[in-house]
């Protein structure tokens, strides 16, 4: 732990950096047509809105009894294009209450930063800050009765209520010590979330955190790590924690030349995947080398019998390598590793070429052997205004895929599984998200069953209006 001299020296470093930073902000040049990331179908909503008596085609299940919730980046005030980066905007979370057999509402509310706030006219929201800022965008979810809005490297999670306002900025009750993740993975075993950490600050470690089934924090452990890797996701099996520590890191050049997101393809820091054996120390972690690629989410791993790991993930080739505004992949596939804890070597496995990202499964089986996996299409032909209007089903037990066909011009996002009932087996159940109808400028919350994937929708509720694309989004059982 840095002694009182140190962390005066770190401070004013710090501070003086900052002020660079700041300088060479307001020199960066305009882009040269309009912002990727705040134009078109990604033009920010400038107002909150609740609406009732949604129209409904077909029939909503009267088994679901929640909210669907997905939050993004939606600036409250109209950024400055040239140091703008999509993963930076003010988070917004958009929400439709379901409940025997209706759509009883819609609403959209901004997460409650210092800047929103003030923006709004309002008093700060209560709570604590962690000192890197304090923007939430990137995830919602629910646990230990409770909504929570999250974003890694920084800011602590915002408790949000039913109604999505924002309750307060809320580190676990006071019992999370630093940075939190986006995303924490529920295991179904334990009912608790583990989640790999990170801060923006600190180059040369991150944690692993175990959030307990009653919301408190009960281990906080801390990974040696070099060049201060952005770690998005982890996974988790029966035994470990998979740490991805890949080669997209920080970068003090990003930072002082002003760019509001200091992250950059890093071909000096080998990829590697770390088994962190679930209750031990840091100094426990088995290192795998991986290939050089980076991933955003995987979809799900498991121990096999014979010790190796297999990991299903979404592989880009690079990231950040040229854009200062957002990903720039042009290279994606969908993929199973084994990670060999032997011969300390993956094996790399490409199960379908084409370009797909917010892989997901039935969650009831995290860190289990599972047979389905849900994904989104990615269209690199995006800029162009020409995006995939399918999703897709992978069977990974015959290799069999399927498309749910949205029709033309409708742009889904990301989906997530619901079982039918506790007991249900296995894509028994529902899929459910937002999918953006271009042709009217309007937004369905549409919900397939996932059992017949490929036929005209369980239920479609509109908005009408169009939800930006955003990052993730959860179902919310009511409490």
């Amino acid at each position: 732990m840095a002694n009182p001299v140190e962390k005066l020296i770190r401070n004013t470093v710090t501070q003086g950096v900052l002020k660079v930073a700041a300088y060479n902000r307001e020199r960066l040049p305009a882009p040269s047509g309009p912002h990727p990331f705040l134009s078109g179908i990604h033009t920010p909503m400038d107002k909150e809105v609740t609406l009732g008596d949604l129209k409904v085609q077909g029939s909503v299940p009267p088994e679901l009894d929640g909210l669907y919730l997905r939050i993004g980046p939606n600036p409250v005030k109209p950024p400055n294009p040239a140091t703008y980066h999509w993963f930076t905007g003010d988070g917004m979370v958009h929400g439709v209450r379901l409940q025997a057999g209706k759509a009883l509402w819609y609403r959209n509310r901004w997460i409650r930063s210092q800047a929103v706030s003030k923006a709004l006219g309002e008093a700060p929201a209560p709570g604590p800050r962690n000192g890197l800022g304090d923007n939430v965008n990137t995830n919602v979810l629910g646990h230990a009765g409770r909504i929570w809005a999250l974003v890694e490297a920084g800011s602590f999670p915002v408790e949000l209520d039913a109604e999505l306002n924002t309750v307060a900025h809320n580190p676990f009750d006071g019992t999370l010590q630093g940075s939190f993740s986006a995303h924490p993975h529920l295991d179904p075993a334990t009912g608790e979330l583990h989640a790999i950490c990170y801060a923006g600050q600190d180059q040369n470690s991150i944690r692993h955190v175990v959030v307990g089934k009653d919301g408190k924090v009960r281990r906080e452990e801390p990974i040696a790590v070099r060049h201060g890797p952005s770690i998005h996701d982890c996974m988790i099996t029966q035994n470990h924690v998979l740490v991805l520590d890949l080669p997209v890191t920080f970068s003090m050049k990003a930072l002082l030349a002003g760019y509001s997101f200091p992250y950059r393809w890093n071909p000096d820091h080998q990829a590697r995947v770390g088994l962190l054996p679930r209750e031990g120390k840091g100094s426990d972690i088995l290192w795998v080398n991986a290939p050089m690629a980076y991933i955003f989410h995987p979809c799900n791993a498991y121990e096999r019998a014979d010790g190796c790991v297999v990991l299903d993930v979404a592989v880009h080739a690079t990231m950040f390598a040229d854009s200062t505004q957002g990903p720039d992949s042009k290279t994606l596939t969908f993929e199973r590793w084994v990670l060999d804890p032997v011969s300390r070597s993956t094996t790399r496995q490409v199960l379908d070429t084409q370009p797909q990202e917010f892989p997901r499964c039935d969650e009831r089986l995290m860190g289990r052997p599972y047979r389905y996996a849900y994904a989104l299409p990615v269209s690199f032909a995006a800029d162009s205004g020409r995006y995939d209007h399918h999703y897709i089903k992978h069977d990974l037990l015959t290799g069999e895929q399927q498309r749910h066909d949205f029709g033309a011009g409708r742009v889904p996002g990301e989906f997530v599984f619901v079982p039918r009932h506790a007991g249900a087996g296995e894509d028994e159940g529902w899929l459910m998200g937002y999918v953006i109808d271009t042709n009217n400028d309007t937004t369905d919350l549409v919900i397939l069953d996932a059992q017949n994937f490929t036929a005209p929708p369980q239920a479609v509720v509109t908005m009408p209006h169009r939800i930006p694309p955003g990052f993730h989004g959860n179902w919310v059982p009511a409490r």
